[in-house]
């Protein structure tokens, strides 16, 4: 990987432009360089994913949630995907996003650069997932900064999809603080747990649900028999919202064992934290993170 995070030989000049990574006189600036450099350092955890996917099935197919401009959809083409490269795997791209004037220019933009294996739907994650355009084999999700719980939506496509790979940086983790704020009332549980004070300050509160939110995914995502690797995504300097879950399952590879071990420590979180102190069937937080995992 190129440490200097500058432009890489092969990657196309015209298509760094049209994203406005480059400026028009080919140059990088403060805020594009750092954003070069996260999207190269992910490729570079996607790109074995992507070989894996190759040589087992002879094509691989990602699926790109919250894909936005599509920073990140373009770049994992044009270094893998495009004709003409010695390494080429075939394969498509498809980005997912709700805002229909990105998809419509991200289409044009494929279109005229023939990204013919890249493709955008204008649709929410959970719309998205019943779509008649997406492959039928899925074999990478990302979501780069999907804001809040379309992380989980996305986790959700991958487990209704089957797909093998998952690579996730989540962003603006809001919704488990906000039901931690909400149980402060009960504090005949605080009492009783002392581990309660890890999220009694406001400050906390927020702190320890972005935490916790990573946490709960990991499990969830071990509990579906995936081997999951949480590392920093770049240098805290660049980016706040840095967190990388790359997550890897194959049926050769299962442990039931460890499987009922994430799924036992999921269960058992969620009630310390008083995240399912209602009834499982009225409470979105617990259901989300433990459905299809009863009879695990």
């Amino acid at each position: 990987m190129n440490a200097t995070y500058e432009p890489r030989p092969e990657q196309s000049t015209a298509l760094l432009q049209e994203l406005h990574i480059l400026t028009r006189d080919g140059k990088l600036n403060q805020d594009t360089r750092r954003k070069l450099k996260q999207v190269q350092h992910l490729l570079g955890f996607i790109a074995p994913l992507l070989k894996q996917s190759y040589a087992s099935h002879g094509s691989a197919h990602v699926v790109d949630h919250g894909a936005g401009k599509s920073y990140l959809g373009f770049l994992l083409y044009d270094a893998y995907f495009k004709q003409g490269l010695a390494t080429q795997v075939s394969g498509s791209v498809t980005g997912v996003e709700t805002r229909a004037d990105l998809v419509a220019r991200s289409a044009d933009l494929a279109a005229r650069f023939g990204f013919d294996g890249m493709q955008f739907l204008n649709a929410s994650v959970a719309q998205s997932n019943t779509s008649a355009k997406l492959p039928s084999r899925i074999d990478i999700v990302t979501a780069l900064h999907a804001c809040d719980t379309a992380t989980d939506d996305a986790i959700r496509f991958a487990l209704d999809h089957n797909a093998p790979h998952l690579v996730l940086v989540p962003c603006c983790q809001a919704e488990v603080a906000a039901c931690l704020r909400s149980a402060k009332p009960h504090a005949e549980r605080r009492n009783k747990n002392p581990l309660a004070e890890l999220w009694r300050r406001p400050i906390h509160t927020r702190e320890f649900g972005s935490q916790l939110t990573n946490v709960l995914r990991s499990l969830q995502l071990e509990a579906h028999g995936y081997q999951v690797t949480v590392t920093e995504l770049v240098g805290w300097e660049h980016a706040m919202k840095n967190e990388l879950i790359v997550a890897s399952r194959s049926p050769q590879k299962q442990n039931g064992a460890a499987q009922k071990s994430s799924l036992a420590k999921l269960t058992a979180l969620l009630e310390m934290t008083g995240l399912n102190h209602h009834h499982t069937n009225q409470n979105p937080i617990a259901l989300r993170f433990l459905t299809g995992l009863s009879a695990a």
